[in-house]
């Protein structure tokens, strides 16, 4: 059993340029808040008012960034996820308070992603560094509105909407939601696709005192299984992670609400009263029974509320004069929650098969290692003892060196280390496949070939023909751009259809995506060929850029990692005591290797650097040209689109050559805007983010990803209405 710990809880309050000096007050030690107000002087002579209240907590964030947050409030939590320790971070307070900022923050801006995203990139930054484990990460979106439960990841093609509502299930491992869904993430930009789609499904409202109002509670939880790569570990360690982003309380009086936002408030209200009720009650070492079935929100975070998990509670409360009594609520509540106790425990599991097949191959390693001992009469005594981590790690070293050719042979000791050898060598191989395959997903949309589901989706969106061929013009990077025509229909060849210019005129117009197809090849052939000549060079520019970019990280890694073993080489030596001959330093060969080394990494560095400098002057130089080109374009387009089916027929022979009107001079009744795609974008975001922030590249991708799926399906509800009437 793990040891009892207080909850710990913090407060942020919100930037404002009317903070309360005069009633609130910080302690030294940024640990304290007091609040003072004056007596109200109606009441009389005798008044019994109390005016002092002071506030001992864990930490007081002021004018605070949203790293600092990070690292003050959740990086300990996650950090010991990872060893199997559950893990619960609430965000409470007043409505407009910031718990939804500090909780996830925005998607606009890198920097000022909350508590949420940074969560998970440092679940999967922790993965990379335990090469020892193999680590599944799962997450699940709870919405609880208006006491009834919702997965917010329900809208995923591959989910759909569940035929029996949802509902909550204990049992002796604990609680968990009946028919929620959870999603397995095998990197960094999928969990971030995951947020970014549950985050478009939340429900919000306006009132006075927030425009953009959550009107629900949001769980998020992060799901972790760690398996040891080690024969003989038949244990492995499970834990999860709970975001809770608590809808705020707020005065019906100031927020104004009404009808619907009315009774969304009136349930906020009461499961949070519920909450503060499980509060006092967890707070109260006398009391036997928790009430935590009341209402949803306590019922789903049992195990969390005083479970067995590292508890944090972060307090968002308001600095002004006019909040004052709100924030006193939010303190009290926090000061409550500082009395409740956990009991963190890991939580570890065993995988009997895996115990049995392992007991089987150690009974046949001892047996094969004593016939060989039997067989080599003058061999030293075999040590049949498990490796442990720091031998395997230089197994691994050793491995590696050999296949830089740094290290000729791999002495050979036992038949334990010859497996070792093997799976190491394993190791590194499939390392190199997951980078190979992590590059691969940066550039393309990679859909597995057996996935029959996937790939029937994705004919039925009309993105690929039967045949698996991308459906509309490639723009050299393998992504398939342009929009099927409604006639088109998969598994049929299209027969040769007529233009514009030969049918009859439509009494409707056509969807300007269809007559847009038509235009490049016909009136606008020329300036779109200049324009996929210029966008083809700029691509290829991107692709360089981006493949040197990659090649000065990894540079840069490598830098680093000889840096690390240069300084432990130099402090081994000096243990050792150091040597001189004639007033030189005497230093082993393997430190003069990795000085030479660092010295060419050095060279190769600013080679690439360099090479990445004049890469961007050319990307900017053909990005004006690209600009230019898709300028003329679309204004063309237009032009030519508004002559040919809004003109009157009596009027369009004043359009021929030699008529009274030019070509430009009809005016445009309605402008379509087709600005630079999603690819185009990212690309130009990459050039500028991934040299200073590799890791916002994933948080950026997904962005993208996100927002040009549900930008494609709005304009495929909007064809298809247009098509219908």
């Amino acid at each position: 059993m793990g040891t009892r710990k207080k909850v710990h809880t913090f407060v942020r309050v919100k930037p404002t340029d009317d903070f309360a000096h005069e009633m609130i007050k910080y302690g030294d030690d940024n640990k304290s808040i007091d609040i003072h107000l004056k007596k109200d002087t109606r009441r009389g002579v005798v008044n019994n008012q109390q005016t002092d209240w002071s506030f001992k907590l864990d930490g007081v964030l002021h004018n605070a960034s949203q790293d600092l947050v990070y690292e003050t409030v959740a990086k300990d939590v996650v950090a010991q996820a990872l060893d199997g320790y559950n893990g619960t971070i609430m965000c409470y307070g007043q409505t407009g308070a910031g718990k939804t900022y500090t909780m996830t923050g925005t998607t606009e801006n890198y920097k000022h992603r909350g508590i949420l995203p940074r969560a998970l990139q440092q679940v999967f930054r922790m993965i990379e560094e335990r090469p020892t484990h193999a680590i599944t990460v799962r997450v699940s979106y709870l919405e609880i509105y208006n006491e009834s439960l919702f997965d917010l990841l329900s809208t995923l093609p591959y989910v759909g909407p569940s035929v029996t509502p949802m509902t909550i299930v204990e049992n002796p491992q604990g609680v968990f939601i009946k028919g929620l869904s959870v999603h397995l993430t095998s990197q960094e930009e999928d969990a971030f696709s995951l947020l970014f789609e549950g985050e478009t499904n939340r429900i919000i409202a306006s009132h006075t005192m927030n425009k953009n109002s959550s009107r629900s509670h949001c769980i998020f939880t992060i799901y972790v299984e760690a398996h040891s790569r080690t024969l003989s570990d038949e244990k492995y360690i499970t834990s999860k992670i709970n975001l809770v982003d608590l809808a705020g309380s707020e005065r019906l009086g100031k927020s104004g609400s009404e009808g619907r936002v009315l009774k969304e408030a009136t349930y906020i209200n009461k499961s949070l009263s519920f909450l503060e009720q499980a509060i006092i009650a967890l707070g109260d070492q006398k009391r036997e029974h928790i009430p935590f079935r009341q209402c949803k929100l306590t019922h789903a975070l049992k195990d969390s509320l005083g479970g067995n998990c590292n508890m944090v509670l972060l307090t968002n409360i308001y600095g002004e004069a006019a909040q004052l009594e709100e924030t006193l609520s939010s303190l009290r509540f926090a000061s409550r929650m500082k009395l409740v106790t956990t009991e963190p425990a890991i939580n570890e599991k065993y995988d009997a098969e895996r115990m049995v097949k392992n007991l089987e191959k150690e009974l046949a390693l001892l047996k094969q290692e004593l016939a060989i001992h039997d067989s080599l009469a003058n061999r030293t005594l075999v040590n049949y003892d498990p490796m442990d981590e720091i031998q395997i790690a230089e197994i691994n070293s050793q491995v590696r060196r050999y296949l830089e050719g740094t290290l000729d042979e791999i002495d050979i000791i036992n038949l334990r280390q010859i497996q070792e050898v093997f799976n190491q060598f394993r190791v590194v191989l499939s390392q190199q496949e997951q980078e190979v395959e992590s590059a691969l997903r940066r550039k393309y949309t990679l859909i597995d070939k057996n996935d029959f589901a996937a790939i029937s989706a994705v004919q039925k969106a009309g993105l690929v023909d039967v045949d698996g061929h991308l459906v509309g013009e490639p723009d050299g990077q393998g992504f398939g751009l342009g929009v099927t025509p409604f006639s088109a229909k998969p598994g049929k060849k299209s027969k040769s259809k007529k233009t514009f210019k030969e049918q009859l005129r439509p009494s409707t117009p056509p969807p300007k995506p269809v007559a847009f197809e038509d235009f490049k090849n016909e009136r606008g052939s020329e300036i779109n060929r200049i324009f996929k000549d210029n966008k083809s060079i700029l691509n290829e520019r991107r692709k360089r850029a981006s493949e040197t970019t990659q090649r000065i990280n990894a540079i840069k890694r490598e830098m680093d990692v000889t840096k690390e073993a240069l300084n432990f080489q130099k402090s081994l030596r000096e243990k050792q005591g150091e040597y001189e001959n004639k007033g030189l330093m005497i230093i082993d060969e393997e430190e003069f290797l990795l000085i030479l080394k660092l010295k060419d990494l050095k060279k190769q560095y600013r080679t690439e650097y360099q090479d990445l400098r004049d890469l961007r002057a050319e990307i900017q130089y053909c990005q004006h040209l690209v600009d230019q080109c898709r300028h003329r374009l679309l204004t063309e387009f237009d032009i030519w689109y508004n002559e040919s089916f809004f003109i009157p027929e009596d009027l369009q022979v004043a359009l021929k050559p030699g008529g009274s009107i030019r070509p430009g001079m009809v005016p445009v009744s309605r402008i379509m805007s087709l600005g630079e795609d999603a690819q185009d974008k990212f690309s130009q975001l990459q050039q500028v983010v991934l040299p200073e922030g590799p890791d916002s590249v994933a948080f950026y991708n997904a962005k993208v990803k996100t927002e040009q799926k549900h930008n494609y399906l709005k304009t495929m509800m909007g064809l298809q209405q247009a098509h219908r009437k």
